[in-house]
């Protein structure tokens, strides 16, 4: 039984930080490329950024781009997300998400497993 269990959400105020992590299991966890996205109120799920198993490249949504950084470390079965320069906008609840199908790696189609979420909130 797969289970992707993130933590590390929170309230924070605009320019904070944040980590986010997430544990595997039931799963090859490093033949699995690795994925953050985030809902907020009344949208849509969307892509934030993406790591590769091989090689562990990564691929940022625009919104998040120098701001947020994924990193794995396939020793622990983990993915983590560093959030710097929080914005309001950034306000939503993150699901970690794993997956091995091709293309579109940015589509939440792409990925088999998600989490549970964890909220996070940027105040003003």
């Amino acid at each position: 039984q797969v289970q992707l269990v993130e933590s590390g959400g929170g309230v924070v105020q605009a320019g904070g930080s944040l980590r986010l992590s997430c544990v595997a299991s039931g799963l090859t966890f490093s033949t699995y490329r690795m994925a953050w996205f985030r809902q907020a109120p009344g949208k849509e799920r969307e892509f934030v950024a993406l790591i590769r198993w091989c090689g562990g490249a990564t691929v940022y949504a625009d919104s998040v781009k120098g701001r947020f950084t994924i990193s794995r470390d396939n020793a622990k079965n983990t993915v983590s997300l560093l959030l710097n320069s929080l914005k309001p906008e950034d306000t939503a609840v993150y699901y970690c998400a794993a997956g091995r199908l091709i293309v579109p790696e940015s589509s939440s189609r792409s990925y088999n497993y998600w989490g549970q979420g964890t909220q996070v909130t940027v105040s003003s």
